[in-house]
């Protein structure tokens, strides 16, 4: 199951995504790559591995100052099937 936990401050958007195997992990990463190539705002995007075999690959906005990024979340909150943002 991907999980998701949005945090945001002025200017400031980022978005963590959980998941679980390669099945996941392709699926999120190719979800967020094609819908950021769709934008002329560029996130900076890092994974990180954490407990019980799991990743989490986090993008992040710094000078979103039109709020762009809440637009991209969404898009891609509902690509993923994602029924629980944190």
């Amino acid at each position: 199951m991907i999980d998701a936990q949005f945090r945001s401050e002025e200017k400031y958007a980022k978005l963590s995504l959980s998941y679980e195997g390669e099945e996941e992990k392709e699926k999120v990463h190719s979800c967020v790559e094609k819908i950021i190539a769709s934008s002329a705002l560029k996130p900076e995007t890092y994974t990180s591995t954490v407990s019980n075999n799991k990743e989490v690959l986090v993008v992040e906005y710094h000078d979103d100052v039109d709020r762009e990024a809440g637009d991209h979340f969404e898009e891609i909150i509902k690509v993923l099937e994602i029924t629980d943002c944190n």
